[in-house]
């Protein structure tokens, strides 16, 4: 079979070509029916055969971590529970609402010893939270920049641990040389098992 046979076939008459011929016509009805195929079968298989592996690698990766996590849960059981017995204990050295009065007057009475004038001190409501409670002071007090740094010191050697944070502080200087501190200062106490119970009640 020569070329020239493959260019002068006459595909009405197939059954005339010689053997060569049809052979070759066969072999490519034969390849494209297989690319056929692969194109509309198997490649569609093939893609969801890769994204399935890729979701098996991922399930694999998240059953690691998984097991992981549950061979140390006693571990972090117990680490939890540590923390939740050392949260308590710093809780119960905060003042408890029968003590917060007396730390009211101690916090004032200590700004007055160091030489603090207090122009205003005034306890507003609580703000309560998850497990404590928040009593927001208003102040205005005049004194020197070590005046109020020992103040602070005094405050935090009081006989119950007492937290002072403050927001909205202004210092403004007034006369001979002192200075005027305005805003809010919040101290804390603990929530009594009752108020916790009740929601803070």
């Amino acid at each position: 079979m020569d070329m020239s046979e493959l260019k002068d076939l006459d595909f009405n008459n197939l059954g005339s070509a010689s053997v060569g011929a049809k052979a070759v016509v066969i072999g490519f009805v034969v390849i494209a029916l297989l690319a056929a195929g692969y194109w509309f079968m198997v490649k569609d298989k093939r893609e969801t055969l890769a994204n399935r592996e890729n979701t098996e690698l991922q399930l694999k990766q998240e059953f690691r971590e998984k097991q992981q996590k549950a061979a140390n849960l006693e571990a972090y059981e117990a680490q939890l529970e540590e923390m939740e017995d050392l949260l308590a204990g710093m809780l119960q050295q905060l003042p408890s609402r029968t003590e917060m009065p007396a730390i009211l007057v101690d916090i004032s009475r200590t700004a007055q010893g160091t030489g603090i004038s207090n122009e205003l001190f005034e306890p507003r409501s609580e703000i309560m939270r998850d497990f404590y409670a928040e009593q927001p002071i208003s102040v205005r007090m005049v004194g020197t920049y070590h005046e109020f740094g020992s103040f602070v010191s005094s405050v935090a050697s009081l006989s119950r641990v007492v937290i002072l944070t403050m927001r909205d502080i202004s210092l403004q200087p007034v006369e001979g040389g002192r200075l005027r501190m305005e805003g809010t200062v919040t101290t804390y106490r603990y929530l009594d098992p009752n108020e916790v119970e009740g929601g803070g009640l």
